[in-house]
């Protein structure tokens, strides 16, 4: 199964004093499935887990990318896909609205994320998003 990977979880998980950090960390211990995310999302997960952890976080991260912890993809209609889903659902952002086109790229109705906006927008293919660890 695959699963797409938003800012919230990462954020969490790589910040020890977060206090969503063992309920994240003990969910990505066990999760055997495929967590990827998009291009978008990556580049704020770098901004904020920095902010958070310093250089510690940040070299956590990129280490965890440098073997494969997490899979980034993007695609050629990407962006349009990702503007598609932002002008239904504007609250979303261009960031989170990536994220979801990115979910019917990959037929998937799972995302990893402490965001619970997520639950008020369906898939692209009209499916409720199962938000994870909330609903594991």
């Amino acid at each position: 199964m695959t699963v797409v990977l938003d800012t919230s979880l990462l954020v969490a998980l790589y910040d020890a004093v977060d206090p969503d950090h063992g309920a994240v960390a003990g969910w990505v211990e066990v999760a055997d499935e495929d967590l990827v995310t998009t291009p978008m999302a990556l580049a704020e997960m770098d901004y904020l887990v920095t902010r958070r952890g310093g250089e510690a976080g940040r070299n956590a991260l990129w280490e965890d990318l440098d073997v494969g912890a997490y899979a980034v993809r993007w695609w050629a209609d990407g962006l349009a896909e990702t503007l598609r889903v932002a002008r239904r659902h504007p609250f979303l952002g261009l960031t989170d609205a990536s994220l979801v086109a990115l979910s019917g790229l990959l037929r998937t109705n799972r995302i990893a994320t402490l965001d619970h906006q997520f639950r008020s927008v369906p898939t692209p293919g009209g499916e409720a998003f199962v938000v994870l660890p909330a609903d594991a």
